[in-house]
């Protein structure tokens, strides 16, 4: 058994993730204390109480990030490590932290600050996202390139085969979703976010997350770890921060991780995060790998007996 170790992204969070875990595991509990005093709010409050914060994307990414590595603190105290990890999006510092290259103070804290850039690029109304389901990258892609006569748009997350989604700027998505139509798709999404997430539009977010990342200390990689920048491990230690600063207005390449980590010989994936979104893209991708999520105790129990049949 070959085990990976995948970490959700923004879109996934919900009020209530990880409380039980929280309400039972010292462990888990002295993750969101640091992130607590990292941040300088109560992280428990934010993730456990409703509370409109949460899905804002300067209070989304820590929140995500602190449950993603507070589980991952807790498969290790019960003896299980990856041989290697991904994430999707902001998840990539999830697998950053957990492969040892990233602390988790720092962690916490940049990603704050990302998610607070990342609003702040483009202003509210101007950018769009979609999800396009029943049509290959090249399909998606031509379409884009046809739209991009009304604006900027892009194929931006290629999740499985039969899912990609497009960004940009409102009325070329909107063409876009038009000609997406008319080729076929079985359906076309608007997807409810704040803004073009993965497009060039977000550069202004890049040059400012280049700023931060310069007082952030990078550590020897123990895990290796796969991008979504290309699909492919991440070469290096010196390759870590520019893969970072070009992630956030890059397109999202996690059919290509998958399939990567794969053929590197992984045939069990475990979901560490809040919700099920990368099982399903897994499970899409290969049928023939183990997929399993875990986000609660219910499903703890679950991997747990999975890794313990190694």
């Amino acid at each position: 058994m070959k085990v990976a170790f995948v970490y959700s992204g923004q879109g996934a969070q919900y009020v209530g993730m990880g409380q039980e875990l929280y309400d039972n595991y010292p462990t888990y509990r002295q993750v969101f204390d640091e992130a607590s005093e990292v941040l300088g709010f109560d992280m428990a409050a934010l993730c456990f109480n409703e509370d409109t914060a949460l899905n804002e994307t300067e209070y989304t990414q820590p929140a995500i990030l602190t449950m993603s590595v507070a589980l991952s603190a807790v498969l290790k105290e019960l003896g299980y490590k990856p041989d290697m990890v991904a994430g999707l999006s902001l998840g990539e510092y999830s697998a950053l932290v957990e492969s040892g290259a990233l602390s988790f103070k720092e962690a916490v804290a940049l990603v704050k600050k990302r998610g607070k850039f990342m609003t702040e690029a483009v202003p509210q109304g101007v950018g769009a996202m979609s999800a396009v389901m029943g049509l290959s990258r090249q399909e998606v892609e031509t379409a884009c390139e046809k739209a991009s006569s009304k604006g900027l748009v892009i194929a931006a997350n290629y999740n499985m085969p039969t899912q990609i989604a497009i960004a940009g700027e409102v009325e070329a998505v909107a063409y876009a979703e038009e000609l997406l139509t008319e080729m076929g798709a079985r359906r076309v999404i608007r997807l409810n976010v704040s803004g073009p997430f993965h497009t060039k539009l977000l550069e202004p977010a890049a040059e400012k997350l280049a700023e931060e990342l310069k007082n952030v200390r990078i550590n020897q990689m123990e895990i290796p770890v796969v991008t979504n920048v290309t699909g492919q491990v991440i070469s290096s230690e010196e390759a870590i921060i520019p893969t970072l600063v070009k992630q956030v207005m890059s397109p999202v390449y996690w059919q290509d991780c998958v399939e990567t980590l794969i053929a590197e010989g992984v045939d069990t994936f475990i979901e560490v995060g809040p919700g099920k979104a990368l099982t399903g893209f897994i499970k899409k991708i290969d049928k023939t790998v183990t997929v399993q999520n875990v986000e609660n105790l219910k499903t703890l129990e679950k991997v747990t007996a999975i890794l313990s049949a190694d």
